[in-house]
This record gives C-alpha cells, structure tokens and sequence, in this order.
C-alpha cells in the first residue's frame, strides 16, 4: 500500500496543518473499536497523548508498527509514547530511520556516468 501524505495543504489563502489525528484500531470504520490513541505532532514528532486498549486485548508488534509507518508517512523524525513499567511512568522515544535515498555522482563536464570498455 502506497500513501501520499502531506502535512499541510494551501486552498486560497488558507493553509492547513495536519497537527492531531485519532487513531482507532477497527476493522469497518463506524463499527465498534478494540483501541483508541491520540496523536499530536509538533514540528517534526508525533506525540502519542492517549492511548486506551479494551480489556483483554493487546497493543501488538503490528500495532506498533502502524505508529511507526504512520509516523514515516508523514515525514516525521520521531514520536514518542508514554507507558507504566514496573509501576514507574516513561515516556519513551522511537526514532525513524528513513530509507536513504541513492545520490548519482556528480557529473563533472560532459563525462557520461558510465563507461564502456572492451
């Protein structure tokens, strides 16, 4: 699955910034949900201010991982979440490693960038 997402859009002299989103673990929209979260972005993090799981349900791996792509999709460097460990409260940091895109070399004159030999 391929997204564009931005995180502002112009309409005449109107800028929009997406700054919060509700996040609901459903399989319909509209029908009943396992787990609510909310997230506020501010600069280039994601927040995640709420988050509640119904009973006898978990936040699994994949769920942890829709943040994360959530979080690359919409070009952000990191977000955070806060947690109870060992009756302690946290709040924990996950950095995205965004996909390092190949820079051709620089092409000096007319030189191709590659060359031919017998």
């Amino acid at each position: 699955m391929s997204y564009d997402f931005k995180r502002h859009l112009q309409i005449g002299d109107w800028c929009f910034e997406l700054k919060m989103v509700r996040a609901l673990k459903v399989d319909e929209y509209g029908k009943p949900y396992q787990a609510i979260a909310n997230c506020n972005v501010n600069g280039d993090s994601m927040y995640i201010d709420g988050l509640l799981i119904k009973d006898g349900e978990e936040f699994t791996k994949e769920d942890f991982m829709t943040f994360y792509k959530l979080t690359e999709l919409l070009g952000l460097d990191n977000f955070y979440y806060h947690r109870y460990q060992n009756g302690e409260s946290m709040t924990k940091e996950v950095k995205i490693k965004h996909k390092e895109q190949k820079e051709l070399p620089e092409q000096e004159g007319n030189s191709p960038l590659i060359k031919l030999v017998k």
